[in-house]
């Protein structure tokens, strides 16, 4: 399993990969948007789309990659990642008229079995950091909700055909409960070889909070 990380020029993206080499043991390639060509990702067989800055408009080639790579490759998009997803698929963002950083919310999944939330339960709390959303009304028929807040913003979705995957919230902020849990089901697909998650309570990880160095 070959692993590319996106970097769109966020601060939490090295917290994406210090997940993932803890789950797979291998070292992953980090990429910023704007610093890849398309045929240098056909090696990779998993993209993970990292938050940041901006709208994905602004951030490089994300929404090409995404284009091309979407209905070969499996792809998780967290934040600004989700919105390029949305985006390219015909979604539209809308402007929340305010900034959410580091605001611990409550996830609702409703749809339990998609990968991403296997074994989860149906309510957990989540860091979010951002001031546009995925408009619900305006989400085409190719993207499913697989989760939303309280209030029914868009906090998840899941391509109906592509192993396509999006999260508005951050996994790998300490704020998210469950996090690491979500990257490995991510990770874990029948290509993927496997990924063994560490026992709850182990020295290695924390399922409530990442404690091994990461920051936000």
């Amino acid at each position: 399993m070959n692993v590319l990380i996106i970097d769109n020029y966020d601060s939490f993206t090295y917290n994406l990969v210090h997940m993932v080499e803890a789950l797979t043991g291998k070292q992953v390639t980090v990429a910023r948007n704007d610093e890849i060509s398309l045929d240098a990702i056909e090696p990779f067989d998993k993209i993970l789309l990292s938050p940041g800055p901006g709208i994905p408009s602004e951030a490089g080639s994300l929404k090409a990659i995404i284009e091309r790579f979407a209905p070969a490759k499996s792809i998780l998009g967290v934040c600004l990642g989700m919105q390029a997803i949305a985006e390219v698929f015909g979604g539209r963002l809308e402007n929340m008229g305010k900034v959410v950083h580091g605001f611990a919310d409550d996830v609702l999944v409703g749809e339990p079995h998609d990968r991403i939330f296997a074994g989860m339960p149906n309510t957990f709390r989540a860091g979010r950091y951002h001031s546009w959303v995925v408009s619900k009304s305006e989400l085409p028929a190719s993207l499913r909700v697989t989760a939303t807040n309280s209030e029914g913003l868009v906090m998840a979705i899941s391509h109906s055909s592509f192993d396509v995957r999006g999260v508005q919230f951050h996994p790998e902020s300490v704020l998210t409960q469950h996090g690491l849990a979500m990257i490995a089901n991510w990770l874990d697909s029948p290509t993927s070889g496997g990924v063994v998650l560490p026992a709850k309570g182990s020295r290695s990880f924390d399922f409530d909070g990442i404690s091994f160095g990461l920051t936000c």
